[in-house]
């Protein structure tokens, strides 16, 4: 089960794109049964590997702004590391409905967020290029963010996204291999936090990552002639399904 998972999330993230950890956090809890604090740290590491596979390819493009990214790391490091302590912090199995629902909540939302993103793109087809003022703003903005990362390991691909839609003049390419990398280095800074706490199911990982090899090369060659953007809409609008059961579960336990 642990391998079969490992390669559907990897293809997935191969075909359409859509954040690992936002997909791979509700998973392992709802499919294996894994605490959700656990399961934040598995997921963290599993994301650094798939990270790892695409990242080099927009840097060898040319499609990371390097500058940018660094923006973005300033705000986003320290926001994954107080994320990440708080969540040791919350371990305990009296606030595992609390964590629970929060990791929930932030599931659907940043699945909300990129379902807007998607059906907001399709409506207008252009966007209008932001003034680089804003970039000033990219540090307070990354912060949350990270710390959302290392507390649920979801919102980096489609908030980072986002941010850097709003607050820069990349193109598309850059836009996405910038997200990457910023994705990259808190993802393992995030993991390697919940690793060295003890936070990780070290075992899952290897099994994730076993899996996952196989899936992200058959989701590349999928996507290279499977159409992204109904595909992607269908597994983002999953994912407000999977936050809304992480949310319900945590809440119901939270009540009895």
């Amino acid at each position: 089960m642990d391998y079969a998972l490992g390669f559907f999330i990897a293809t997935a993230i191969g075909l359409t794109g859509v954040g690992g950890g936002t997909l791979t956090t509700p998973l392992l809890i709802l499919l294996l049964g894994v605490p959700a604090p656990e399961a934040v740290g598995t997921s963290l590491l599993f994301v650094t590997f798939s990270k790892i596979l695409a990242t080099p390819v927009y840097l060898l493009r040319g499609q990371v702004d390097r500058r940018i990214a660094g923006l973005l790391l300033l705000g986003g490091l320290p926001g994954v590391v107080v994320g990440s302590l708080t969540l040791a912090r919350m371990r305990s199995a009296r606030l595992e409905p609390i964590v629970l629902t929060i990791v929930g909540a932030t599931v659907a939302i940043v699945a909300c967020v990129g379902l807007w993103k998607l059906l907001h793109s399709h409506v207008s087809g252009t966007r209008e290029l932001p003034k680089a003022s804003r970039e000033r703003w990219l540090p307070w903005l990354a912060a949350p963010i990270g710390m959302e990362v290392g507390f649920s390991s979801a919102g980096a691909g489609a908030l980072g996204t986002l941010l850097l839609l709003e607050c820069t003049s990349l193109s598309t390419g850059a836009v996405v291999g910038t997200d990457l990398l910023f994705g990259l280095i808190i993802s393992a800074v995030g993991g390697g936090l919940h690793l060295a706490l003890g936070v990780v199911n070290r075992v899952l990982v290897l099994h994730l990552c076993i899996g996952g090899v196989a899936g992200a090369a058959l989701g590349a060659w999928l996507g290279s002639w499977l159409p992204a953007r109904p595909l992607r809409t269908a597994l983002t609008a999953f994912l407000v399904f999977l936050g809304g059961q992480l949310t319900w579960r945590g809440l119901q336990a939270l009540i009895r």
